[in-house]
């Protein structure tokens, strides 16, 4: 057994009763990326050595390609207001892409100058585009400069950005997660709960407004396992996470907030008949 059940604070009875009642199945993480989610109607996700955004239509199952000849290497996404903002790297330079609710590309937003790692970003309420600086700061991106949305604690690894809750949510390796409001206030700050061996590879948040982890690990026998885990919205504890220890980084949240482990072959074709 690995060491992710030394979490004291893990507690999956402690919100049972309050979780809020969401779709049967959301997936969260495909193949150890996070799953954008447009409330209960749209998923969207990419993967790895694709140039596309794979696009699911929760009611009808139907399954789109988009961004086709956009992108180029594309990673982390958000939707806010409709529109859906995509990172992509091309020619080694970092920025965001911006498409219609209908996935007309509408304009790039260039972050290479001010991030201090491609793919990380948050979107706020807004739209205004939130990264990790280079010097110990999340700035907010503007046409010609960057203004300071936080001062936050640097690690020598680049932190992670989500836009989440209405605000930001930053995490830290080895030092701690934090949620900022829309103002750059801190709402609530977590430490870095999960042991050194641990490396957490993605964050997410479903259409419930649910936050997600994925941690993974080395094992003693040299194979990796990954677990998912769901934040309370309240302080930011680990309050659920996924039982079944494995290789696959695909996970779903269930109707009342219980992680489990997933297919991603069937989130990728359309339902028979």
């Amino acid at each position: 057994m690995t060491t992710w059940r030394t979490l004291g604070v893990l507690a999956a009875a402690l919100v049972a009763s309050c979780s809020t009642p969401g779709p049967p199945n959301s997936l969260i993480f495909i193949d150890g990326r996070a799953v954008a989610a447009s409330g209960d109607t749209l998923l969207a996700f990419t993967r790895q050595g694709t140039t596309e955004v794979t696009v699911r239509d929760r009611r009808s199952g139907a399954v789109y390609a988009r961004g086709l000849n956009v992108l180029r290497s594309p990673r982390h996404i958000e939707e806010r207001g409709g529109r859906w903002y995509v990172s992509d790297v091309d020619e080694g330079r970092a920025t965001i892409a911006v498409f219609t609710p209908l996935w007309e590309f509408e304009r790039w937003i260039p972050v290479d100058e001010y991030a201090s790692a491609p793919h990380q970003f948050a979107v706020l309420p807004d739209a205004r585009i939130v990264v990790e600086a280079r010097d110990g700061r999340l700035v907010v991106v503007g046409p010609d400069s960057a203004e300071t949305f936080a001062l936050v604690e640097q690690s020598s690894r680049t932190g992670m950005v989500l836009g989440a809750l209405g605000g930001v949510l930053h995490a830290v390796p080895d030092r701690a997660v934090t949620l900022y409001n829309e103002r750059g206030n801190i709402r609530w700050r977590l430490p870095w709960p999960w042991h050194e061996r641990a490396y957490v590879t993605d964050i997410a948040v479903d259409g419930q407004g649910r936050v997600h982890v994925l941690a993974g690990e080395e094992t003693e026998a040299g194979q990796q396992s990954f677990v998912a885990f769901s934040l309370s919205p309240i302080n930011g504890e680990v309050v659920r996470y996924s039982l079944e220890e494995g290789g696959s980084a695909t996970f779903v949240v269930k109707r009342m907030g219980e992680v489990k482990r997933d297919s991603a072959a069937r989130w990728l074709r359309e339902p028979e008949g």
